[in-house]
Formats: C-alpha cells, sequence, structure tokens
C-alpha cells in the first residue's frame, strides 16, 4: 500500500502540514501506510472560522433542515462504505468490526435524522417543558427553552472507532447548529479522513461546519471560549490533563469525557451450568473479548460468577475462546484481527503483566503472537483471581484489548459491591431469569453504571448485546467513565445547547418559540382550519365552535353503546356517593367525541389523518344538561415533507359556565 499523506480540512480548504509528520502503521503488517501532522495550522483562525462562519449558517437551518442534512451524509457514507472498508482492514478490524464502526456510525446519523424530524421542532428554539405561571392574572409567564451554542465543538476521538467515534458526536452536535472541529487519534486516523472527505464532498454541509486536525492541537485549547465545548474519548490521564487546562477551568468550557472504563459482567446466582442465561453468559463475555480484539470502552474487563460455578465459568470461557481463529482481517473465516497499532501491542502487554502480579493467566499466552510477522495480534487473555477483594489491579487497571478477568462473589450483595469497586463504568450486564435478582442489582448498582443491560432467555434474540451503544440511548457513566453522556437522542443534542429560562407575557414568548402557549391571543377567521393547509395556518389561529347540550339518554346511550357502565354514568346515588362527583356525570370519551363533532369539517381537504392525542386531561365534570363548546387552535405546526406534515392544535372544551372540562393536544397529518 502506497504510504498517503493525510490532510488537515481547515477554514473549508485541504491542507498539508509542511513538515513534523508522524509515520502511521498497518495493523495487519506493520509497514508505513500514512504520514500525518498538524504544524502550521492557525488554530485560532479555525476557531474563528467556525464561530464566525459555520455557526450562524448552521442556526439559521431548523432542526429538520439540519435533520436533513444528516440523513444526506449517512446516505453519503454508505454509497462509499466499500472504500472505507478497505482502510478498515488496516486497522486490525474484521468486516464486522468494520460494519460496527462504518455503517454503525452511519445508522447513527440516521436515528439522529430521523429524531429530529419527529421530535423536535421545524424550528430554530427547542422548548424544554411546561410553560410556568408566574401571575394570578396569566400575563407574566415563563418559559423554559434550548438555543444553540454560539461556539464551536472541538470533538477529540479514540483510536478504536474512528468511523462511529466521529458520527455519534457529529449526531446531535450538528442537530443542534453547532458547527465542529475533528481530532481523530494518529493510529487510525487515515480512515477518519477518508469518511470525513467523504461528507465534504457530499456537498451538503454550510461552509465552517466541520473542520479536520490531523496532528496535535497545538494552542487551539488556549483560544476557547464559554460557548465552545471539548467533547473528548480516550484514556482518563489524557482526559485530566485537557480537562485540567486553565482555560477550561477560566471560561467554565464545558467538557464531556467518555473514558477508561473497568465494565463488568455478572452470571446471577439463579444462572447456573446448563441453564440458558449461563450460555449467555459464556457467549457475551467471549465476544466482548474478541470483536475489535476487545479494542471497546464498553468491552467486558471483570466477569463475576457465583463462587461455586467460578470454575465451569472457566472452562467454558477457555473453550470458547480457542475457537477464535486470529489472523489478516481480510482472509475469510478469521474472527479476530489485531490490536490498532504495535504501540498498542505493547500497552496492552504492560497492562496484562501488571494483572498477572494479582491474578493468574489462564487462558492465552500475551507474549506470544498467534500471527507471524510485523502485525499487532495477541490471542485472547482470560485471567482469574479467587480473591477479588484482595486484588486491586483487576479493578483499577484496564488493559484495552482482548482481557478479561474472572473473579467469585459470594451472594447478591458482594456481587453489587464488586460492580461497584469498578468507581463507575460505562456500561454493565447482568444475566439472570430472577426479576427479584434484576430490581435488587439495579437498585444497588444502578448509580455506579451508565447504562445496565438485563439479559435473560427472552430478550436474548432480540438484544443488541453487552458492548453496543446506541444512538436513542445515553452513552457515559459515572466517576472513571468520565461523568459524561453523550448520543441519547435528544439528550444528546442539548449538550450542545444553552437552555434558558424566558420570562415575559404569552403574547411575546408564543413568538419566539413558534408556539401557541396558554394567555397568548387567538385569531379569528371566517375560514374553518380544516379548509387550509399547514402554510396557510398561523399560530393561534382558532375556531371557537357552537354548543351543544348533553342529555341523560346521551350519556345512557353511548354506556349502552361502548359497553362503558361505569357507576359514575348510570348510577346516581353511587355517583353522589363519590367524593368527586355531585351526580351522574359524562363519560370522557363521550366528550371528546363530542368535541371531534363540534370541530370537524368533515369534507375532503388538507387534513389527511387524526394521527393521535396527548396531554388528555379533565378537569371539571360534566352534568346532564350542562352545555359543551369547543376551542381549537392551532399550537404548533411542521411541514415534513412535500405531500405531509403535523399539525398540533390546542383544545379546550368548556362547560356553559366557560369553566375547563377538559383540555388535550390533537394531532393530525395534514398537507404542506
Amino acid at each position: 500500500m502506497k504510504t498517503q499523506t493525510l490532510l488537515n480540512y481547515a477554514q473549508d480548504r485541504w491542507y498539508e502540514a509542511p513538515g513534523g509528520l508522524a509515520e502511521v502503521e498497518s495493523a495487519v503488517s506493520g509497514e508505513t501506510i500514512a504520514l500525518t501532522g498538524s504544524e502550521g495550522l492557525d488554530f485560532e483562525g479555525m476557531l474563528r472560522h467556525a464561530r464566525r462562519v459555520g455557526g450562524p449558517a448552521l442556526r439559521r437551518l431548523t432542526f429538520h433542515e439540519r435533520a436533513w442534512m444528516l440523513k444526506d451524509l449517512a446516505n453519503a457514507i454508505m454509497a462509499r462504505k466499500e472504500e472505507l472498508y478497505e482502510l478498515s482492514y488496516q486497522t486490525g478490524a474484521t468486516r464486522t468490526d468494520g460494519w460496527i464502526d462504518i455503517e454503525g456510525g452511519a445508522g447513527t446519523l440516521f436515528s439522529f435524522s430521523s429524531k429530529g424530524r419527529r421530535e423536535l421542532p421545524n424550528g430554530r428554539v427547542l422548548i424544554d417543558g411546561a410553560m410556568e405561571p408566574l401571575s394570578k392574572g396569566g400575563s407574566f409567564v415563563g418559559q423554559h427553552v434550548y438555543t444553540p451554542l454560539q461556539g464551536v465543538a472541538v470533538h477529540i476521538n479514540a483510536f478504536n472507532f474512528p468511523v462511529w467515534g466521529m458520527l455519534e458526536k457529529l449526531g446531535p452536535t450538528l442537530l443542534a447548529g453547532v458547527p465542529a472541529i475533528v481530532k481523530p487519534a494518529s493510529a487510525t486516523g487515515y480512515l477518519t479522513e477518508a469518511a470525513f472527505r467523504i461528507m465534504i464532498e457530499a456537498g451538503v454541509l454550510p461552509p465552517g461546519a466541520l473542520q479536520l486536525i490531523m496532528g496535535g492541537v497545538g494552542d487551539l485549547f488556549d483560544h476557547l471560549t464559554l460557548q465552545d465545548v471539548v467533547s473528548f474519548t480516550g484514556s482518563a490521564q489524557t482526559a485530566m490533563k485537557l480537562q485540567s487546562h486553565p482555560v477550561i477551568a477560566r471560561e467554565s468550557v464545558r467538557f464531556i469525557a467518555e473514558r477508561d472504563s473497568l465494565n463488568a459482567s455478572i452470571l446471577g446466582p439463579d444462572a447456573a451450568p446448563g441453564t440458558p442465561e449461563f450460555d449467555l453468559f459464556i457467549k457475551e463475555v467471549a465476544r466482548e473479548m474478541t470483536v475489535k480484539a476487545g479494542q471497546k470502552c464498553t468491552a467486558i474487563r471483570r466477569a463475576m460468577a457465583p463462587a461455586q460455578h467460578l470454575d465451569a465459568v472457566q472452562a467454558a470461557l477457555t473453550e470458547r475462546l480457542g475457537q477464535a481463529r486470529i489472523g489478516d482481517p481480510r482472509e475469510e473465516g478469521v474472527t479476530m484481527g489485531a490490536l490498532a497499532s504495535r504501540a498498542q501491542l505493547t500497552g496492552v502487554r504492560a497492562a496484562v503483566a501488571e494483572l498477572a502480579k494479582s491474578a493468574r493467566i489462564v487462558s492465552g499466552d500475551p507474549d506470544v503472537s498467534p500471527v507471524a510477522g510485523n502485525g499487532a495480534f495477541m490471542a485472547p487473555i482470560l485471567l482469574r483471581t479467587d480473591d477479588p477483594w484482595g486484588t486491586d489491579a483487576v479493578h483499577d487497571i484496564e488493559a484495552f484489548g482482548p482481557v478479561s478477568t474472572i473473579m467469585p462473589y459470594r451472594d447478591l450483595d458482594d456481587a453489587i459491591a464488586l460492580a461497584n469497586r469498578g468507581m463507575g463504568s460505562l456500561a454493565l450486564s447482568l444475566f439472570t431469569f430472577d426479576k427479584a435478582v434484576a430490581e435488587e442489582f439495579v437498585l444497588g448498582a444502578g448509580a455506579y453504571h451508565g447504562r445496565m443491560l438485563i439479559l435473560d432467555r427472552t430478550s436474548a434474540r432480540e438484544s443488541t448485546g453487552h458492548g453496543s451503544p446506541l444512538p436513542v440511548l445515553v452513552h457515559g457513566g459515572p466517576g472513571r467513565a468520565g461523568g459524561g453522556e453523550e448520543m441519547g437522542g435528544v439528550r444528546g443534542v442539548a449538550h450542545y445547547m444553552q437552555r434558558t429560562a424566558l420570562q415575559g407575557s404569552p403574547a411575546v414568548l408564543s413568538s419566539i418559540v413558534k408556539q401557541w402557549l396558554p394567555g397568548a391571543p387567538k385569531v379569528e377567521g371566517e375560514v374553518h382550519p380544516f379548509r387550509k393547509r399547514i402554510s396557510e395556518l398561523e399560530i393561534g389561529y382558532t375556531l371557537k365552535t357552537a354548543s351543544r347540550t348533553v342529555t341523560l339518554e346521551d350519556i345512557e346511550h353511548f354506556a349502552h353503546f361502548t359497553g362503558d357502565t361505569f357507576y359514575a354514568h348510570m348510577d346516581d346515588e353511587a355517583a353522589k356517593a363519590s367524593p368527586i362527583f355531585e351526580g351522574r356525570v359524562a363519560h370522557g370519551y363521550l366528550i371528546l367525541s363530542f368535541a371531534a363533532g363540534l370541530f370537524v369539517d368533515p369534507a375532503p381537504g388538507p387534513v389527511l389523518a387524526n394521527t393521535g392525542l396527548e396531554n388528555l386531561r379533565f378537569q371539571t365534570p360534566l352534568y346532564p344538561g350542562d352545555a359543551m363548546r369547543v376551542e381549537l387552535s392551532v399550537k404548533t405546526k411542521s411541514i415534513r415533507d412535500e405531500e405531509k406534515g403535523e399539525v398540533r392544535w390546542a383544545v379546550y372544551v368548556y362547560n356553559q359556565k366557560d369553566e375547563a372540562v377538559a383540555t388535550y393536544d390533537l394531532l393530525t397529518m395534514n398537507r404542506p
């Protein structure tokens, strides 16, 4: 393979460092395949360009426009994925490993795109929670909102997932409307640079939205501000060095870290040999040791089992690990490739040597390469300690490779304490078919672990496994795991936004958030709102219906027709005995049905379908002889595509005394 000089991407131009280049080796052959460096970059200029050009361009887009942009980027990656697979082999990754990295990365962008279009407004301000009344008369209210930070997201990524690691950070960042500067690890940066190039060539990003540093960060940190975010994945040592930078402290720069993690997997006390849960435990521990050659921040480093089953666990794991075929990841049948570099191999061997001082190796030899040549290959290494409380190293040292330690526990309390002894992890898995065990474990260990998988025979078939971060779930953990969170759907987007408490009149706040708020003006017109397309509807446009009197005959007919003969509708004495009612009352669903009859315009038109209702509350009983009327107001609207969009209507049902009987949000699918 020809040696390639990797390029930086700064201020919308590709830039080759004139000197200070470092050699990057193939994990498989040990040959130099790339040169990388960032000498001569204007780091302050990159930050300035992102803030002045990229940020404003992204903030001009709505959440939905940014979401479509993410989908286009994901499609671009998928269209050229085979180019990335070819480079991925050089990192030591098998096709399966590469699938997690490349297609998993694109899938993360697809997920954030979908979340953005389904869960975020087609606007630029994100509402957080309900409006807060702040005055008796309702003219002064509060509303929490999120707006994009006006700085830069600096993404410092690890070597193990050069594509996914970049994309899982970019998804929420770009969706939030914040530009990013990506700094990949040098060992596998050639794969990151290739994926980054594909995104730039897709032509969907506004100028200044993305930049790339293929070497050291120079004086970048000296120029950070309170509007910037640093998102880091890597070792605890490097994280602490970066987080202690004086500018980080002085400017209160947000710092999101995902770092060392001594993740645990626990065989439940009920999961004896021969049970499905025992077999699942063995399979999962072995898989986490061999997938990506164990170079996963979520990999199982500590495997715990009841003391009486530890020998069986050792025997079963040793047998399964022996089935791993190690070699060049391009070769058919190879199930485990190489570590990312020879430097990484040296580091893992050193960590195993430390672990072996207090735990014995029961499978594998760390000092003998299973593959001839200069590649960074290592067999899976299984260690065992029978005294986990007297062996600190197994809870403190992470060998970032195909390495795990098995250990016994006495009872469930002991297992919980051992799991928590890791002082914070990204992922924990528990294999049990006993619901009481699962509940006790979550209550005892939940505070120490970012994600917990409870796996049994019923969920195993569809489970994504112990070590798979998912875009809809938070990825992070407390303590030594870094204390941060990434992804988690919309939760991850909020990391790159500022929450602000707005105060003012409902009219002013409604105009800012592009949503009708209670107390804001309502606009009436001669045209029924169901006759208007989304683009013709204005926020607050309202239909006020005529009244309808609800009779006792209506209530009884509805009861017999639906089968809902609950006593409050049919038995006057029983209803009066209730502390809530004064007598027989109308059904809640009768009120909803009559409300629809009052406001629906039946002729075909822009409204395509009723897709649901949310936040339903029955507030005042409706008695026989009472009249009801409806006020239907446009609360929010969102065009999804050329054929349809969603309108959210605020529905208020009042009685003849103008008391609110019921309130809810009605969702309809409309023509744009």
